[in-house]
């Protein structure tokens, strides 16, 4: 079996990770229509096995992973990535054909079981149960090496990804923020080059474990931070909300860190320049883009987990990521914790209008194209 089939078994069509019969399912069918051009579910399926066959020759794919298995109390990421397809589609029409001109194929969803999070936390029982659910026609012997969490399937493919192209950028949409670890995670294990992680949010997220799990929204980064060589690599961009100060973070774990509080006092085009200045002094170019959409004001963006005041503006971000794109090559990017169902409808909106436009600067900053401008 090649990774293309590989990747077949672990994936969805866009659109289609979160497991639907009958609640929802209409609204996923016809967001997969939009997507795909496509009349029926033969169709779909057509269209995204043949994403699949281009990832050889992509620039950029796209994959997301709609699991907030790993957030704190307050669910609702999950329901990001299909609102956020939505609202790319409504922003640009002609979405697909923009995408496939500019080299990005889109390899639709991680299938996720709501009730898991990653197969390390998983008893022998339960993985075996999963198993047999979502691969039900595939010879034992493969089957027994499959992944059933939503982390452990997402770090699977994109090593299979890279498998098939190694040069390939990855847009990741999330999610909580816990779906950034295995995209990080196999590039680091793919990747000889060092590379810097780049991370715009209100929170550190560097926490060993929490409540001792593992893997979660509160822990992906002191985990990618270890992944990458520690030493600078990671760079925190809009803290304001840490039981801990600075000087903590960066003493124990070798991060570098800009706070909102140092944006505001020091301007924003300031703060762009010493992110640039601290990787030429690093001398690494390669840069993986994490944007939770928490590290932006709340009044701009309520409808998240976490939403805290005093954040970063809108177009502080779009520079970050513009300059990001100029003047270093972004070996990827993702956009995590939009979370429609929560606080009102028009904050739901104003989030993932947003959420939209950052994904379009990501996109422009991964390809260099003008495909992608509104």
């Amino acid at each position: 079996m090649d990774s293309v089939a590989r990747l077949a078994l672990l994936l969805r069509p866009a659109g289609g990770g979160i497991h639907t019969v009958t609640s929802g399912r209409s609204e996923q069918q016809a967001l997969q229509r939009r997507i795909y051009g496509a009349a029926d579910d033969a169709g779909i399926k057509t269209a995204w096995l043949d994403s699949l066959a281009r990832i050889a020759k992509a620039r950029v794919c796209v994959l997301a992973v709609p699991s907030d298995t790993g957030a704190g109390l307050v669910r609702g990421a999950a329901f990001g990535p299909a609102a956020l397809r939505t609202a790319l589609l409504s922003a640009a029409p002609d979405f697909s054909s923009r995408a496939t001109r500019a080299g990005v194929v889109d390899v639709g969803d991680v299938f996720v079981v709501p009730q898991l999070l990653h197969d390390d936390m998983l008893s022998r029982s339960q993985i075996d149960a999963t198993r047999d659910v979502l691969y039900p026609s595939v010879a034992d012997d493969i089957r027994c090496g499959l992944p059933v969490s939503p982390l452990s399937m997402a770090e699977r493919a994109a090593a299979e990804i890279l498998t098939i192209n190694p040069r390939i950028r990855f847009l990741l949409l999330g999610g909580d923020h816990s779906v950034t670890w295995p995209i990080v995670s196999a590039l680091a294990a793919s990747r000889s080059k060092p590379f810097a992680i780049v991370h715009v949010d209100a929170h550190t997220d560097l926490m060993a474990d929490r409540l001792g799990v593992k893997y979660c929204f509160a822990t992906w980064a002191y985990h990618a931070n270890a992944s990458i060589g520690r030493s600078g690599r990671l760079i925190q961009v809009g803290i304001r909300a840490s039981g801990r100060p600075r000087s903590h973070w960066e003493s124990t774990l070798g991060v570098r860190q800009f706070w909102a509080s140092d944006v505001r006092e020091r301007g924003e085009a300031a703060i762009v320049d010493d992110v640039l200045l601290h990787l030429r002094a690093l001398g690494i170019s390669d840069v993986f883009f994490s944007n939770d959409i928490d590290g932006t004001d709340a009044a701009l963006a309520p409808a998240t987990g976490a939403p805290e005041p005093d954040g970063l503006s809108e177009s502080f971000v779009h520079t970050l990521i513009r300059r990001l794109g100029d003047e270093v090559a972004l070996i990827g990017a993702d956009l995590v914790e939009v979370a429609p169902p929560v606080g009102d409808p028009a904050g739901a909106r104003k989030t993932v209008e947003l959420g939209a436009r950052y994904l379009l600067a990501s996109l422009t900053a991964l390809t260099g194209s003008v495909e992608f401008a509104i």
